[in-house]
């Protein structure tokens, strides 16, 4: 298995932090996305590579274990095992008359080989089994996409994945897809793939989980006589009564006008209204005689 270089496919230093790495994935994951390059054979073969990369240089651990054992990264822990297993072999065979208690380079490489799927050894003839690499991806959404519960198709190592998102996911939240991630060794199970959701919010709502916050203009005679207004929710208009008097920054609930509860089929937050009072401009010479006679029957 030849070495891959992660760090010249997302074309960045080793040096690199991890937001370079950030960065220069989401850069080159919307440059050969299968979606904007469609039957472009090498696009589908670099973004592939790109998530590897990302999967393994984005998590600290993983990235730690490539930059010292390669391709080999997800097998270090066995790989250490198997290098105590020698060094205490060696130490063994080194106690016994005529032996020399030591080991080459090559050696070591030829028992490295048996443990990771290369011709096994005499004697031994099993190969151990390694689970594959779990693939991570990101998916932006649009808060109106995450509504209502709809199917999506991935593509994924030249595969067609056809997932259901659930309504009400939320900005972060991962989800896994069991089984399409890296492929296994020696016959050990494939790994997961790791779908992270972005969220972007086009609309005047504010999202806070299942609730939903909207701030309305509410004209100063409304505001001082009461009466009727027009609202909007996330899916539709509402119609909401006004008390006389109501002071600037005063709330309303609507129970049930939220976003979905995740998963809670049926089930949806609430909607909060925060009303904006709207000063009259332009007014009058009449408007104006009008409100100076109020200020002084105020007074």
């Amino acid at each position: 298995m030849a070495f891959i270089d992660y760090y010249k496919i997302l074309e960045i230093t080793k040096n690199a932090s991890e937001k370079d790495i950030k960065k220069a994935y989401r850069k080159l994951a919307r440059k050969y996305h299968p979606d904007l390059n469609p039957n472009d054979k090498a696009a589908e073969k670099k973004f592939k590579e790109i998530n590897e990369a990302n999967e393994v240089l984005s998590n600290a651990e993983n990235r730690k274990k490539y930059d010292q054992y390669g391709e080999h990264w997800q097998n270090a822990e066995a790989y250490e095992k198997a290098k105590q297993q020698q060094h205490y072999q060696g130490s063994y065979q080194g106690s016994r008359p005529g032996a020399s208690g030591s080991y080459s380079e090559e050696d070591f490489s030829d028992f490295f080989e048996n443990m990771f799927g290369g011709a096994a050894s005499q004697g031994r003839g099993r190969q151990v089994k390694f689970r594959g690499q779990d693939f991570n991806a990101e998916l932006q959404l649009d808060l109106n996409d995450v509504y209502t519960t709809h199917k999506r198709t991935l593509t994924v190592n030249n595969k067609n994945i056809r997932i259901t998102i659930p309504a009400g996911i939320e900005n972060g939240q991962i989800i896994k897809i069991k089984g399409h991630g890296g492929k296994g060794v020696n016959g050990g199970p494939n790994g997961d793939l790791l779908i992270q959701f972005s969220i972007v919010n086009h609309s005047k709502f504010k999202r806070d989980k299942d609730n939903l916050y909207v701030t309305v203009d509410l004209d100063l005679y409304k505001a001082l006589l009461g009466g009727e207004l027009m609202v909007d929710t996330f899916n539709g208009k509402v119609k909401l009564n006004i008390k006389p008097e109501t002071q600037n920054g005063a709330k309303v609930k609507l129970t049930g006008k939220g976003f979905p509860r995740y998963k809670k089929e049926g089930e949806f937050g609430d909607l909060y209204v925060t009303y904006q009072l709207k000063t009259p401009t332009n007014l009058s010479n009449k408007e104006k005689s009008l409100i100076e006679e109020l200020q002084k029957l105020r007074s």
